[in-house]
C-alpha cells in the first residue's frame, strides 16, 4: 500500500484506464486536457483536482470514492460520518479533503469539509473548472474565492453557491487555517 496520497489516486487512475482498455489520449480528450497534462497526473508527477476526479468518474461510471480513497460505497438509504472521522486525503499540502458521504453509493452530491492551509501572500491560486455547480460554507477562518475573475472573501457562516464550470479557486486569509462544507453537485 502506498502511503503518498497522489501516487495512490494515480495509481487508481491508471488502473481505470487500463481495465477499460483506453488509451492515455481517450482519457485526456474526455477530460478536456492536453496528453502531458493526463500522463503527468497519472505518474503521480502531479496532483489531479477533486474536480477533474470528478468529471472522469462520472465521464466511465464509477464511484468518486473508488478513485480517491480506493474504497467502493456501500450503503443506500443512509450514512452517517461522526465527526472528524471521514475518509480523508491529503492531496495537496494545502488542501485536506475530508469526504462526508463516502459510503453512500449512488449519491447526488459530493459533501466535503476542505482544509485549506495559509499560503504566502504571493502564492499564485489554482484555478479549477468542472461541470455542475458547487456550495462552499465557511465554517472557520476567513476564504478567499476567485470565480471567474472576481475576488470574494467569506467569512465563518458565509456561503456561496456557483456555476462551476467558471473558473475558481480558493486562498486562506489572514495567515490562518480554513475549514469550509464543500457541496460538489
Amino acid at each position: 500500500m502506498c502511503d503518498d496520497p497522489i501516487l495512490s489516486i494515480a495509481t487508481r487512475l491508471r488502473g481505470l484506464r487500463e481495465v477499460l482498455e483506453l488509451s492515455e489520449q481517450e482519457v485526456a480528450d474526455s477530460c478536456h486536457i492536453s496528453l502531458e497534462h493526463y500522463k503527468e497526473l497519472e505518474s503521480g508527477k502531479t496532483d489531479i483536482s477533486v474536480n477533474l476526479l470528478q468529471t472522469i468518474s462520472r465521464h466511465y461510471g464509477i464511484s468518486l470514492d473508488v478513485l480517491m480513497f480506493g474504497e467502493e460505497p456501500r450503503m443506500n438509504s443512509y450514512f452517517i460520518t461522526r465527526a472528524g472521522k471521514g475518509v480523508s486525503v491529503e492531496r495537496r499540502k494545502a488542501y485536506k479533503y475530508e469526504a462526508l458521504a463516502a459510503g453512500f453509493r449512488d449519491r447526488r452530491i459530493d459533501p466535503f469539509i476542505v482544509t485549506v492551509e495559509p499560503a504566502p501572500d504571493d502564492a499564485p491560486m489554482h484555478l479549477n473548472t468542472h461541470p455542475g455547480q458547487e456550495m462552499n460554507y465557511v465554517l472557520e477562518g476567513r476564504l478567499l474565492i476567485e470565480l471567474n475573475g472576481k475576488q470574494i472573501e467569506l467569512n465563518p457562516g458565509d456561503s456561496l453557491y456557483f456555476d462551476s464550470s467558471l473558473p475558481h479557486g480558493m486562498k486562506a486569509l489572514d495567515g490562518k487555517t480554513v475549514r469550509f462544507l464543500a457541496i460538489i453537485l
